[in-house]
């Protein structure tokens, strides 16, 4: 077999590097964030590497054409154009409506979920797209590549491509938690073994951490059979591209805009989507206890959250997406008096001043229920300038990386959370000058190359 790194990579996964927009009827691309887009697109700009992923909006669509290819930003991708009701019910029924729920602990198995007929036609169009991934790889890769396949919405991608295409060497990056037996058994049989023998066609399979890892491992003993080749490597942004957004006049405008907002005050911050794992609500909770416990803090302290809204088109994602307003509205009609407002949400998707908000935070809250790994607990760190401390859930993938210097909130006790963010607030400078500094290290100390050439060694 050649060495892994001559060969030519092809990359698969739902959501591409490239996202459209119709500006005047005009299609208009941009290049998105995150440590998926800085790790693999280094590769494709090079020509080293071909990336598919699926049309996500009409805009994508229109750019696509006839043979699916666009380019922006300097990155060519095949655009796959699938039927949008299929894709709707491949990634909002299944991928986000049921996988995701299975990998995070997020049901009530009282009430959820039930596999009725509606949902077996979804789990029909998750096979269809991943077919279609599949096809197009075949059709696409040059002979003897790596596809690096990319996340939970692609678990079947690699047992339909082997078929016709056995000199591929095929990886599967999992960036999601991976539930162990007990959370995989609420699936029905036929699609929990589907699954697994599909994860188990890839050569090597990637998780963030060894507990994902390892779970994985026990789902395929407990119910598969086959094991494979597994491997954990985390995944970090591009911590030179975040500096520079730092820099960035639009960067400082938001800090200026915030500053009366800031005032003297402390800072607490948050940086998520409104996303049921990330455990927002009962984050609020815990910063009302806490101007519940220390009314002296009132009006010294400012709780800044950015929380974007996402995958609104699922029923349980809008709730919560009411339920994190409702949240932030009772804490600030509870305390908030005419000059302080305790909880600034700020919903609009702004980088610049979600960087801008990382920059200046005292105490940074992360406290998801689950999480595969959260880049915000490694960005935070390595972009703050008040020697900001990390309240971290011990849930997150990123504690693996985080712990000799983040303080530990397990993520469902509200009573402990407000203990911890108290206690971070109060802590000495010097304390919190060398905490700040061991997590700066800590959480630069890999790249987004580090992440793929740990999949490409594993092949």
């Amino acid at each position: 077999m050649a060495d892994a790194s001559s060969r030519p990579v092809v990359i698969a996964s739902n959501r591409g590097p490239l996202s459209f927009s119709l500006v005047d009827g005009e299609p208009v691309g941009r290049r998105g964030s995150g440590g998926l887009v800085s790790g693999l697109a280094p590769l494709v700009e090079s020509g080293q590497a071909r990336w598919i992923a699926a049309a996500m909006s009409d805009a994508d669509r229109a750019a696509a054409g006839d043979d699916g290819i666009v380019e922006a930003d300097g990155l060519t991708v095949h655009m796959l154009d699938i039927d949008p009701e299929v894709h709707r019910r491949y990634y909002d029924e299944v991928s986000n409506s049921t996988l995701w729920f299975v990998h995070h602990g997020l049901y009530d198995l009282v009430r959820s979920p039930a596999f009725d007929v509606g949902w077996w036609e979804a789990w029909e169009s998750y096979r269809q797209v991943n077919a279609a991934f599949a096809d197009a790889i075949v059709a696409d890769a040059p002979p003897g590549a790596t596809v690096l396949v990319q996340d939970y919405h692609l678990c079947l991608v690699a047992r339909r491509a082997r078929v016709e295409r056995d000199d591929l060497r095929f990886v599967h990056f999992h960036h999601t938690p991976f539930a162990g037996p007990d959370g995989l058994r609420v699936l029905p049989p036929v699609v929990r073994s589907e699954l697994l023998e599909g994860l188990a066609s890839h050569d090597a399979c990637g998780f963030h951490t060894k507990q994902w890892e390892s779970n994985y491992r026990q789902c395929q003993e407990a119910f598969g059979g086959i094991e494979g080749s597994t491997f954990a490597a985390t995944i970090n942004s591009d911590m030179d591209d975040l500096r520079n957004v730092a820099r960035s006049k639009a960067c400082e405008t938001a800090l200026a805009e915030l500053a009366p907002v800031m005032a003297d005050r402390a800072v607490i911050a948050r940086v998520d989507r409104m996303e049921l794992s990330k455990n927002i609500v009962r984050g609020f909770a815990a910063y009302n206890r806490l101007l519940e416990r220390r009314h002296d803090l009132h009006t010294k302290v400012v709780f800044l959250a950015c929380c974007y809204p996402s995958r609104l088109g699922v029923e349980d994602y809008r709730r919560y997406h009411d339920e994190v307003i409702e949240a932030v509205e009772a804490v600030n009609e509870r305390w908030g008096t005419d000059d302080w407002t305790p909880v600034v949400l700020m919903t609009e998707d702004d980088f610049p001043r979600s960087v801008a908000v990382l920059r200046s935070y005292d105490v940074l809250l992360v406290n998801p229920i689950r999480d595969g790994l959260n880049l915000v607990a490694k960005e935070g760190p390595v972009l703050n300038e008040r020697d900001g401390q990390l309240v971290l859930s011990t849930e997150a993938g990123a504690w693996t990386e985080l712990a000799d210097a983040a303080d530990p909130v397990f993520p469902f006790d509200v009573e402990a959370t407000t203990d911890t963010l108290e206690a971070a607030l109060e802590r000495e400078p010097e304390q919190r000058a060398f905490r700040a500094s061991e997590l700066a290290e800590s959480a630069a100390l890999r790249t987004p190359q580090d992440w793929l050439e740990d999949q490409l060694r594993a092949v």
